[in-house]
């Protein structure tokens, strides 16, 4: 726990790449499996869910420190991070823990789940007492589940890498799927040879940066492979060992989710591994997302919601095949190749759009919301297939959002940082003489202009509920988001995707805002009113 959390405060203060690549090094060659396990683990951002309720933490945190409820509130808005106002209020430590990091988590955390709340109480206050401020600080933000530091995987992939003098490809590889951190995992992880886990691990993800020039500047469209951009769930179908396994974007396993997939899967060669989109998908045309909606919870659907919203594979990509890493040959070849295997049910080859120049396609992307779908995907035909985010070979042309403009009704506290500041916003409409709340809304505003309605929340709350506020309705944002449909749980009766603020209108005063009928001309199907 002690080289851990030195670890933590390490990465933390650094900026410089190298720098925290050497930290991750140092720390991964020197800890013990067990150790490095879990610190492998919580780096890539697999921390647990909240063990111990913020009433509780605080209480605990108030009650240790010996400070009124009111000044920890007060400390609380002050450094906008709750690990570190009690790691900060807590009595001076009289020692550091010695303890290794996997025992505190597996003997002294993991426990916490099930325990009851005189149990965690107990447990918390005297982890408190055992540990010095660095080792409170991170130990609560395990607590929290609010653990983060300024490192990515990909950071964590090549300081792996380096101290086991591995290509960060292999390490990326291995850290895919479901695993349980352990001195085995890690030895498996830095193994000279491929472990028998390997049989049923995805390969990271290839992902695509939005489009933000002119497609003309990408040079001649000759040299681009252009798909619809399709709006399902991310996932690779692997076929190896005589059995198949589906894997989402997310690393979870849901096989059993989608039983018509696998099936076609099935039928696939020995040693492939197929990239694309899961859709509700009948009658050669994908169903709107609401239907996708109904098999996402569903571990094991039956007989009549695989009826109602069967659910195909759009396939894109090919990434093994006959148990070849095929990811550095060229994307024309792993297209020729899919078209050659990708013929079983439920399995739909992506199908290419073909156009004259980019005018042309251009005009073609106008169609993009008559088919379900949110633009093109331009890849470049020479391409490999990539780990992560990378820039330059493949680009989402998507079509443009929709838009509306709207007042702010109510607001609430943000997290971490943001904590102190009034950065999470509800929005509403007008309708027959009101405004109706139709969307929740965080991002797009400038720190600067964060600040300003955060002023503004505090000097026109006309209503409080809990740490939620409601205010004056005087603002009026330009709020865009990427689709809409009906709902029966907003009591707008609408629901929208993936909303966000893309202006505040300052030319604009609340009575001009859209209304209810704006959002459901939107939902018949009407052009609206496009950003």
């Amino acid at each position: 726990m002690k080289a851990f959390s030195a670890l933590y405060t390490e990465l933390d203060e650094t900026n410089r790449t190298g720098a925290k690549i050497a930290a991750l090094r140092r720390y991964f060659t020197s800890a013990p499996p067990a150790d490095a396990a879990w610190a492998v683990h919580f780096l890539i951002g697999r921390r647990p869910k909240r063990l111990i309720e913020w009433r509780m933490l605080a209480s605990l945190a108030i009650e240790a420190s010996g400070v009124p409820d009111w000044l920890f509130s007060e400390c609380f808005h002050a450094t906008g991070d709750f690990a570190e106002t009690i790691a900060l209020l807590l009595a001076p430590a009289r020692s550091a823990s010695e303890g290794p990091l996997h025992e505190w988590v597996e003997q002294r955390l993991l426990p916490l789940r099930t325990a009851d709340d005189i149990t965690k109480s107990q447990a918390l206050l005297s982890a408190w007492l055992e540990m010095d401020e660095r080792q409170r600080f991170v130990w609560t933000k395990l607590i929290t589940g609010e653990f983060r530091v300024g490192v990515s995987q990909s950071l964590v992939v090549r300081a792996l890498a380096e101290a086991g003098g591995f290509e960060e490809a292999v390490i990326a590889h291995r850290l895919m799927g479901d695993w349980e951190p352990s001195p085995g995992f890690f030895a498996q992880l830095m193994a000279r040879e491929a472990g028998p886990a390997e049989v049923s691990r995805p390969y990271p993800f290839f992902l695509a940066y939005p489009l933000e020039v002119l497609p003309e500047s990408l040079g001649p469209i000759g040299d681009w492979q252009v798909e619809w951009k399709w709006d399902g769930i991310r996932a690779q179908m692997i076929r190896r060992a005589g059995e198949t396994w589906l894997w989402s974007r997310g690393e979870e396993l849901v096989t059993d989710r989608f039983p018509e997939a696998v099936a076609g899967g099935s039928q696939l060669p020995e040693g492939t591994v197929l990239d694309g989109e899961l859709l509700a998908w009948k009658d050669g045309a994908p169903l709107p997302f609401t239907a996708m909606q109904r098999r996402i919870g569903r571990k094991q659907p039956g007989a009549r919601i695989l009826a109602e919203a069967p659910v195909a594979m759009l396939v894109f990509d090919l990434l093994e095949w006959r148990g070849e890493d095929v990811r550095e040959r060229p994307l024309e070849w792993r297209r020729a190749r899919l078209e050659e295997s990708v013929a079983a049910p439920a399995l739909v080859l992506s199908p290419l759009v073909a156009a004259i120049d980019w005018a042309d396609l251009a005009r073609q992307r106008e169609e993009s919301r008559g088919r379900g779908v949110e633009g093109f995907m331009l890849k470049r035909r020479d391409s490999p297939y990539r780990a992560g985010r990378r820039r330059g070979d493949w680009w989402k042309w998507k079509i443009d959002p929709y838009s509306v403009d709207c007042v702010l009704i109510m607001a609430r506290p943000g997290n971490g940082r943001r904590a102190s500041l009034f950065t999470d916003y509800t929005f509403g409409v007008w309708d027959a003489g009101e405004l109706t709340p139709f969307a929740k809304a965080y991002s797009g505003l400038t720190d600067e202009e964060i600040r300003e309605v955060d002023a503004f929340v505090r000097a026109n709350t006309v209503a409080q509920f809990g740490p939620v506020r409601q205010v004056k309705p005087e603002l009026v944002f330009e709020l865009a988001f990427e689709a809409i449909q009906p709902s029966t749980r907003h009591r707008s009766g609408i629901a929208v995707r993936f909303p966000r603020m893309a202006r505040w209108r300052r030319d604009k005063k609340p009575d001009d805002a859209d209304t209810l009928e704006t959002l459901r001309a939107l939902l018949r199907g009407g052009t609206g009113r496009p950003l």
